[in-house]
């Protein structure tokens, strides 16, 4: 009878202990404060090649598992910390090309440069004559929705002659596809090219190219897709496996859209207003829709990215000498402004904005825009205090 006792007031002592402690633990965050997270509504078999996915992006690779020779970071997310922007430290360094011609630099270590190396190696460093530029990285939700945006729709919002005479025009980035690539359901070719739609000048045709791009030139590391070593130059087996490299895309493909917070707030409505009023929408498209995605639930989805996926000359400020593929070397291309406001939770607490970071506020950002954002700028400019405050407060709740 004793132990009994003794057994039940234990088990009641630890029940209090453990209530009492979960009142001093924080609250879980909301949906709308995390940029990680499936989409809803995926079979079981999805969500486990999503799981798949979210490990394989979070591997820490080490030379035995096929880091290097030569690296610029060991896993994916040490770069997309909780799938967010990067920060100076991630950010990347692509060099060599400073027109369309092609990279002439390709034979010394272009087009990134691997700034770290395993012991007994030497990093590699920026050969005299070529042009470069830093990329931060960016966030990674969402990407999904924007694969599968059709080319169709691309082209529908290309204005290169300016037809609308608003000032923007806006081009594809149109480039070959690697031999792994395939072409999309909804691809248009022109002259052999497709439209290629990821990365600060649209260079990576899809999610594919963009992972396998990564593990090579980020990494050093090989895979059946992409199996040129980056320190050699030779073909050599596999350092990462198919599976690996597809989970990765499936995850890339099926992370959440960011989530707006505070959107009835009057004052964001006032915002939202004055965005679209100083024609900042004219590139930042508030609204697109997806078409066929052999994933059912990106499939005829209508979501609100604030992009065009184009390429818009932004101003001699912003030309950085070096270009990809099509892209000029003041071109870039419109970045997504959802996940907006949740950019310094992975940046350490402040923003680093702009293609290489180089803007801590998004009102120096703004400022920051020329070339076809040049009277976009302006405009905001004039705008009076109170209606600069609600336009900033409108891009925080992004």
């Amino acid at each position: 009878m004793r132990s009994l006792i003794l057994i039940v007031s234990t088990v009641i002592i630890l029940i209090l202990i453990i209530q009492s402690c979960e009142k001093f633990q924080p609250a879980a965050p909301s949906e709308d404060e995390i940029l990680d997270g499936p989409i809803e509504g995926l079979t079981n078999a999805e969500n486990i090649q999503f799981l798949n996915g979210d490990r394989a992006f979070s591997e820490v690779y080490t030379s035995s598992k096929g880091l290097g020779p030569l690296f610029v970071t060991n896993s994916c997310v040490s770069c997309h910390s909780g799938d967010g922007k990067g920060h100076p430290f991630s950010t990347l360094t692509r060099f060599g090309q400073s027109d369309t011609s092609g990279n002439q630099f390709l034979t010394m270590g272009g087009p990134q440069l691997q700034h770290r190396a395993i012991p007994g190696y030497e990093p590699e460093s920026i050969p005299e004559g070529a042009s470069f530029s830093r990329f931060t990285p960016p966030a990674v939700t969402g990407l999904g929705y924007l694969q599968y945006v059709t080319d169709a729709d691309i082209l529908e919002m290309a204005d290169p002659n300016d037809m609308d005479n608003d000032g923007v025009s806006g081009v594809p980035n149109w480039m070959p596809l690697k031999d792994f690539l395939q072409p999309s359901t909804n691809a248009i070719s022109q002259n052999g090219k497709y439209i290629h739609r990821f990365g600060k000048k649209a260079s990576a045709y899809d999610l594919l190219d963009q992972t396998v791009g990564a593990y090579n030139q980020d990494m050093g590391i090989t895979s059946t897709f992409s199996p040129i070593d980056t320190y050699s130059g030779l073909s050599i087996d596999p350092e990462v496996s198919d599976k690996d490299v597809r989970d990765v895309v499936f995850y890339l493909e099926t992370l959440k859209a960011p989530i707006q917070r505070n959107k009835d707030d009057p004052e964001v409505v006032q915002g939202k207003n004055l965005f679209v009023d100083i024609n900042c929408a004219a590139c930042h498209k508030p609204t697109l829709t997806t078409g066929y995605s052999p994933i059912d639930k990106l499939s005829n989805k209508t979501f609100h990215p604030y992009t065009d996926l184009l390429l818009h000359d932004m101003g001699s400020n912003l030309d950085d000498g070096y270009t990809e593929g099509a892209a000029q070397t003041y071109e870039w291309r419109t970045p997504p402004l959802w996940g907006l406001g949740l950019s310094p939770t992975t940046q350490g607490g402040q923003y680093f904005l702009m293609h290489d970071g180089r803007a801590n506020t998004i009102e120096e950002a703004i400022l920051m825009h020329g070339g076809e954002a040049q009277s976009s700028k302006l405009l905001y400019e004039n705008l009076a205090e109170q209606e600069k405050n609600a336009l900033i407060k409108f891009l925080e709740s992004l």
